[in-house]
């Protein structure tokens, strides 16, 4: 019997929202979403992105990418997906930051701008969290968010995320080592 290919497929839903790794058949909506981005909205808001490199072939690599990630239990990378429609809304991820007696990993999010001031944001990250605590064992999860990234902030602490420290000169972005908020969640 041939081996089968192991998958990493966690699932999380809420009542409007499915959370999940990315699928191959996942490239036209997720393509869409990205290329119907609003410009940017403000200076942490990426907006419109540059999409000609993003071919179906480089997604499926990217997907790949995303899965080996997974089962190495680097990084988890999810879709936010609206029940409904299936639209692709945003993503959500996990780094291992460490394991051990630790269980402790860094959270990011984004929901295209486009769909902003519909609570999906809050909803997805509650929900996520809830996944990283329990289908991938972790008990320590912090953001590390700019200083004046309000919506970001807000977002965090919406969830129940509270302020543990500033961490100076914390990341290299824009040609300077920026200070970052850390917010932490844990069981």
């Amino acid at each position: 019997m041939p081996d089968k290919k192991k998958i990493f497929d966690v699932i999380a839903e809420t009542e409007r929202l499915i959370v999940r790794p990315l699928k191959s058949d996942d490239y036209q909506n997720w393509f869409n979403e990205f290329n119907n981005r609003f410009p940017s909205q403000y200076k942490h808001d990426k907006g419109r992105m540059d999409m000609s490199v993003c071919t179906e072939e480089w997604f499926h690599n990217l997907v790949e990418k995303h899965q080996e990630l997974a089962l190495s239990d680097v990084a988890h990378v999810f879709g936010i997906f609206r029940k409904e429609d299936g639209i692709h809304l945003g993503m959500v991820d996990f780094s291992t930051l460490a394991r051990d007696i630790f269980q402790w990993a860094r959270i990011g999010y984004s929901i295209h701008n486009q769909f902003w001031e519909n609570g999906y944001c809050k909803e997805a990250v509650k929900e996520a969290v809830n996944l990283a605590f329990k289908e991938l064992d972790f008990l320590r999860i912090e953001a590390h968010i700019n200083l004046d990234n309000t919506p970001s902030i807000n977002t965090a602490k919406s969830i129940g995320m509270e302020f543990e420290c500033i961490r100076k000169g914390f990341i290299y972005e824009n040609e300077e080592w920026t200070e970052h908020l850390g917010l932490l969640y844990k069981l």
